[in-house]
């Protein structure tokens, strides 16, 4: 489990540092170039025709810092979301396995655990650190050493309750992303709001343009933040689903396949 954890950490960072990469370059090469021209043509227009109605633009929407921190963060956090799911996935491949050679009718004393116990053993080692391998081998393990039916099923049962809180741990990475991106969002409200009211005396003096320019970035931060936000909520309470779906499954598949076959002589 721990070299489980040091590689997802490697990953944490190596997926930070690729999102901060991929997104400034993105912002650097389209963005950022086609905001100035937008924000140039619409001033342009406005001092032309003071009716002049600027519409509204997804490089404008999005060019200020803010913004371009929080799709950092979602694109972080799409990652993590991405690496957790894999996981998941490998996992249930397990359930389609026959990891056990136990046919219908048969039953496994507790002189006999040690022989089934070695079955696990010989998978990969990245599969016997998985969850139902584990949960297999902790109640062999358990039947041999008690050689009780319901201390056995109640300890499995406690074994695959700590793993799904394990689990649920486990995104706690997960979940910051997703309060850090509201938060700067309006982080970028404030700045925003405060930049237009350091312009106020230009307002005063005829000239609303650099207030409104502040004011219309600061609600865009909010907007950017809230609509990534509510995404990635989402797609986060889905892979909160299926862990716990995970959990209750490698629970049921034991005493489908195992608890029921096991007995006392």
């Amino acid at each position: 489990m721990n070299r489980t954890f040091s590689q997802e950490a490697v990953f944490q960072m190596f997926a930070l540092v690729i999102a901060v990469i991929v997104v400034h370059a993105i912002y650097v090469t389209v963005i950022y170039p086609n905001a100035e021209a937008i924000l140039a043509a619409q001033l342009a227009a406005m001092r032309a025709d003071p009716n002049y109605e600027a519409p509204a633009s997804l490089f404008v929407t999005v060019r200020d810092f803010e913004p371009e921190a929080c799709l950092i963060l979602s694109v972080w956090c799409l990652a993590l979301i991405g690496y957790k799911w894999r996981l998941v996935v490998k996992e249930r491949r397990l359930f389609e396995q026959p990891l056990l050679p136990i046919a219908e009718g048969m039953r496994i004393l507790p002189e006999d655990s040690r022989e089934y116990v070695r079955h696990i053993e010989a998978l990969p080692a990245g599969e016997r650190e998985l969850l139902l391998p584990r949960v297999i081998t902790h109640t062999l393990r358990r039947f041999a050493a008690v050689r009780n039916l319901q201390d056995v099923a109640s300890s499995m049962q406690r074994l695959v309750e700590s793993e799904g809180n394990r689990l649920d741990s486990e995104m706690a990475m997960i979940r910051f992303i997703v309060w850090a991106i509201p938060a700067i969002g309006f982080v970028g409200t404030v700045r925003g709001i405060g930049l237009a009211l350091r312009m106020a005396h230009r307002a005063v003096e005829g000239d609303v343009t650099p207030v409104t320019q502040f004011l219309g970035s600061a609600f865009n931060a909010t907007l950017v933040a809230l609509l990534t936000c509510i995404t990635l909520m989402f797609l986060v309470h889905q892979l909160q689903l299926i862990q716990e779906r995970l959990a209750l499954d490698a629970e049921a598949w034991c005493e489908e396949h195992l608890i029921r076959h096991l007995h006392v002589s």
